[in-house]
């Protein structure tokens, strides 16, 4: 397998990056930690992709901060912290959470082990389609540090603050179909499936108009940061912004006729 610790490849529109230190469970250490927002950010502004696909080489998706380089002190910088992903600017980062902000759909394809800082990357993705074989624990308080890349925030919207809450004070695993009931990912299939399946989820989103899909995730990610009031106000304010943009009939009547006929595909 390659040197390079972050793995890139581009086939049908559909970007594929593998975190790529199994010998580490692929430990974020202060490489990688430089490299994948990199990587991520050269995608987002390649006109030839529209879907991204984040995941581990086996045996894991990521086990987290590389706690040795990190305690060792050989690789900090002055002023660098523990959770630092990407380059600073003026001392602090330059974007909130785990992954720099985007505009294309990202999907966590989790093959092994998402712990803590790891765990925080896969949050970090749109939706989660879990191996068979993913586990995930929040190790945080175990290990004596806090969560700096959104944890308790982007845990307690996906699965409800009182099991966040038992994740991060106990430091247990939940095995994926657990994950599944939680709502943490959104199918769980055989490990050998598992890039198949979220490849396939990749194609059907590239199949539609990306100003929209853009759009739309932009609108729950934004409704997502305030009240229910004001995600409401959100959603009116795009959707009139949107129409006031001017609708072409014949287009959307094209679309409308391949919307009937998927369906009719899916539902038999």
């Amino acid at each position: 397998m390659s040197d390079d610790v972050v793995l890139v490849e581009v086939d049908e529109r559909i970007a594929v990056v593998t975190l790529n230190r199994p010998e580490a469970r692929n430990a974020l250490n202060r490489e990688m930690r430089r490299r994948l927002p990199e990587a991520l950010g050269a995608l987002e502004a390649d006109d030839d992709v529209d879907v991204i696909v984040l995941t581990g080489a086996d045996p894991a998706f990521c086990a987290g901060v590389d706690l040795k380089e990190f305690g060792s002190g050989e690789t900090t910088s002055a002023g660098e912290g523990f959770a630092d992903m990407g380059e600073r600017d003026g001392g602090r980062l330059p974007f909130r959470g785990a992954l720099p902000p985007r505009t294309k759909l990202l999907i966590g394809a989790v093959n092994g082990v998402a712990v803590t800082g790891g765990f925080e990357v896969a949050l970090a993705c749109d939706f989660l389609v879990a191996s068979e074989r993913a586990r995930f624990a929040d190790t945080h308080a175990r290990v004596g540090v806090m969560p700096g890349w959104g944890l308790t925030v982007v845990l307690a919207q996906r699965i409800g603050i009182a099991r966040a809450k038992e994740m991060s004070v106990t430091g247990n695993f939940l095995d994926a179909h657990a994950a599944l009931d939680w709502g943490l990912v959104n199918h769980v299939v055989p490990h050998d499936e598992l890039l198949d399946t979220c490849r396939t989820l990749a194609r059907d989103c590239t199949s539609i108009d990306q100003r929209a899909v853009r759009r739309m995730l932009r609108t729950y990610d934004d409704a997502s940061l305030g009240t229910a009031e004001e995600a409401w106000a959100i959603e009116d304010r795009v959707s009139r912004a949107w129409e006031g943009e001017g609708f072409d009939p014949a287009a959307i009547e094209a679309r409308r006729k391949a919307v009937v006929e998927r369906g009719r595909a899916q539902i038999g």
